[in-house]
């Protein structure tokens, strides 16, 4: 049987309004960090709210946007990158098992980063966290912890760039595009002889 390629729509537009939305967001954190505060929060909040909305997106979205799509058990991303390294992994239309956990690391990694960064100025009397609990534990050592954690997220997201190009090459798609467009390009035997 010949085998023919198909596109069919994986990302919603949720999805990628929300994956550019937060690429450009950390970019802005991270430039306007220590320079520019008021940018630098504002772009935080973004980041803050992003992720809320993709826990939420995560329950309810579209099939490929909800967890229980893509994230899997330990022995099934410890099988997939063992077969990864040999270059014959399984193809997965939606997340891979190892951008499942990607997607689950960072989003819990940018949740943390947003929480220490709010931590770190409300006791200056800033921001949504000031006048809580949180304002009463945190010192000045909580934007310490916002530093290690924004590069953190930074190595994360330097590990999930590469996990897309390789992913990219080994399986001959263009995620990239994937993520711009919505579409993937999928492989399917033809009932022609």
């Amino acid at each position: 049987m010949p085998i023919i390629k198909k596109s069919v729509r994986v990302w919603d537009p949720l999805v990628r309004v929300f994956h550019w939305t937060l690429v450009l967001s950390f970019a802005v954190a991270w430039v306007s960090a220590d320079e520019f505060d008021t940018l630098h929060f504002w772009a935080g909040y973004t980041i803050a709210a992003l992720v809320a909305f993709r826990v939420v997106w995560g329950i309810i979205g579209t099939r490929h946007a909800r967890f229980t799509d893509f994230i899997y058990r330990f022995r099934t991303i410890k099988s997939y990158l063992i077969d990864l390294a040999a270059l014959r992994p399984k193809h997965y239309v939606g997340h891979n098992p190892a951008g499942g956990l990607m997607v689950v690391i960072l989003l819990l990694s940018l949740a943390l980063l947003t929480f220490t960064g709010m931590a770190s100025v409300a006791i200056d009397g800033i921001g949504p966290l000031a006048g809580t609990w949180v304002e009463s534990i945190s010192g000045h050592w909580m934007e310490d912890i916002h530093e290690a954690v924004a590069n953190l997220v930074l190595a994360f997201v330097l590990f999930h760039i590469a996990g897309v190009l390789v992913s990219s090459l080994v399986h001959g798609e263009n995620l990239v595009r994937a993520m711009i467009n919505g579409k993937k390009e999928i492989e399917e035997k033809s009932d022609e002889n």
